[in-house]
């Protein structure tokens, strides 16, 4: 054993994400909207409602001595953003319609609050963490395809897909831990920063 803390073998990495969530009763609406996609594509994994929600910034592996950093930017990032408010928007798929890996609910942001958070994450976390190189999308992740699946035919319906229900008031950031198992991703809340100071 190490004589000294500086010559021990650091703690495993936790793998964490930046994100805010959804309210219960649009959960519940997506997850009825989308049960005739659900029957139309069997092959997807369908990502479980629970472990819907609007990541902002994935960190990935993150070693335990730069936890408190990460904290400070979240902090940092969620006291400059006022509470905003969210609606629930069309489907959308990444990287492209005929050869889909993801299918999504997209999130109409009308101030760009949401961005702003985003990109405001990027700049507090940008000593440890690289900045984002792709445009931001806000959206919930709802199925995953591997093999990619074709959505040509159904493309037309995404702009028409509607959920029934309100839009909703964002006022917490979270800070996520992801527990990776054989039964599948289990997110766990380490800390929750208020918007807005």
């Amino acid at each position: 054993m190490a004589r000294n803390r500086a010559a021990r073998p650091e703690a495993k990495p936790l793998r964490l994400f930046v994100a805010v969530d959804p309210p219960p009763d649009a959960v519940r609406a997506v997850d009825e909207a989308l049960e005739p996609w659900r029957e139309r594509f069997p092959r997807g994994r369908w990502v479980r409602p629970e472990n819907w929600h609007v990541t902002l910034k994935f960190l990935g592996r993150t070693w335990p001595r730069l936890v408190d950093s990460v904290h400070e930017a979240c902090r940092e990032a969620a006291t400059g953003i006022r509470p905003f408010t969210l609606s629930l928007g069309s489907l959308g798929v990444f990287p492209r319609t005929p050869r889909a890996r993801v299918l999504w609910v997209g999130l109409e942001d009308p101030e760009g609050s949401l961005a702003a958070l985003a990109k405001a994450l990027d700049a507090s976390l940008a000593d440890d963490f690289p900045p984002e190189k792709r445009g931001f999308t806000a959206h919930l992740t709802v199925a995953r395809f591997d093999p990619p699946a074709d959505f040509s035919e159904a493309s037309a319906e995404f702009e028409t897909f509607q959920v029934e229900v309100r839009p909703f008031r964002v006022s917490k950031l979270l800070l996520y831990q992801s527990h990776l198992s054989p039964r599948g991703a289990r997110y766990e809340v380490l800390q929750a920063f208020p918007l807005g100071g």
